[in-house]
């Protein structure tokens, strides 16, 4: 019985993939536009309310971290060099945690590095799979 399932999931995979790299490629493109263009929210402020501006150009790391996340972003949500994109995702949200989340605590949960170190993660898995089959790669 589980022999059977597994076939037919393992058909499945290389769809699964594509559709795992589109909607955190565009939830990664969202986590840049909202530094860079306060869009669809603005960033949030010391006390975590969020407020309408967008991050000065050029400030570092926040706007130049927004870049990277756009341009990334796309590249990843369209399949396009997925390897080595997420490869350089992978690496800006490691630095994102160590720099910006590691120094308030030792574990994610308690500094609220979460999401930088499921990202981090999550593109790592996909410079090892690829990008699968709905990919302009």
């Amino acid at each position: 019985m589980t022999t059977n399932l597994d076939t037919r999931l393992n058909t499945l995979s290389p769809v699964v993939i594509s559709l795992f790299r589109i909607v955190f490629g565009l939830l990664y493109t969202i986590h840049g536009a909202q530094k860079l263009f306060a869009w669809p929210v603005g960033m949030p402020d010391d006390a975590g309310e969020l407020v309408g501006a967008a991050v000065p150009a050029g400030t570092w790391p926040y706007w130049y971290a927004g870049v990277i996340e756009v341009v990334l972003g796309l590249l990843i949500t369209t399949g396009l060099f997925t390897r080595i994109a997420a490869f350089f995702a992978s690496g800006e949200m490691a630095f994102a945690y160590f720099t910006q989340h590691q120094p308030s605590g030792l574990l994610p949960i308690a500094n609220g590095g979460e999401l930088a170190v499921l990202y981090c993660f999550g593109f790592l898995l996909l410079v090892a799979v690829g990008g699968g089959a709905i990919a302009l790669d």
